[in-house]
């Protein structure tokens, strides 16, 4: 069992029967009355999005999650498909349960599923990607890394504000868990 004031984000808890993953926690003091813990989570098996408070002292349990190496083979129709590293058993995951993560992931990169018991719940992401810009504006002349920075979309649909010097076909390492470019790779 868990306390609600020692859910971080990234833990996954049960809530009932529903498997909730936080995303945002933070302890709030209202001017009178208790401190409630504010947090923005996401059902596991859903893929939907809520907030939700809870009294600081309030017990979960928390939610075992194992992870397996995997490789991101392709997507068909709503399905992605997924291979064991090891044991090249292949893995289908509904692409509304992990479409967020879709858009760091090139086929063939390699991730972990995240299974609780045997059900298949997700993919955990490496830290950090390397994705290619496909569209964005015409750099500056002269445009310096300090800049307010442009919108450019990359390979695989997903949109980063980056530097004016950035081009079309410029690979860039972005961080998954921020969504922000780090740097020319």
């Amino acid at each position: 069992m868990v306390a609600a004031k020692d859910l971080k984000a990234g833990m996954t808890f049960l809530n009932g029967d529903k498997l909730l993953r936080v995303m945002e926690a933070s302890h709030h003091k209202p001017g009178k009355g208790n401190t409630i813990m504010r947090m923005k989570l996401r059902d596991v098996r859903s893929g939907s999005t809520f907030d939700d408070t809870y009294r600081p002292e309030d017990k979960f349990e928390q939610a075992v999650i194992d992870t397996v190496a995997a490789q991101y083979l392709y997507q068909m129709d709503d399905t992605a498909f997924f291979m064991n590293n090891e044991t090249y058993d292949q893995y289908e995951i509904p692409v509304e349960q992990i479409k967020e993560e879709l858009l760091y992931v090139l086929e063939n990169t390699d991730v972990k599923i995240q299974f609780y018991g045997t059900e298949v719940i997700g993919i955990q992401l490496p830290t950090t990607v390397v994705l290619e810009v496909t569209e964005t504006q015409p750099s500056i002349k002269g445009a310096t890394v300090t800049g307010s920075g442009k919108p450019a979309t990359m390979e695989t649909g997903l949109v980063v504000n980056v530097p004016d010097f950035v081009e079309v076909g410029t690979k860039l390492e972005i961080n998954t868990q921020t969504g922000e470019y780090l740097k020319r790779a």
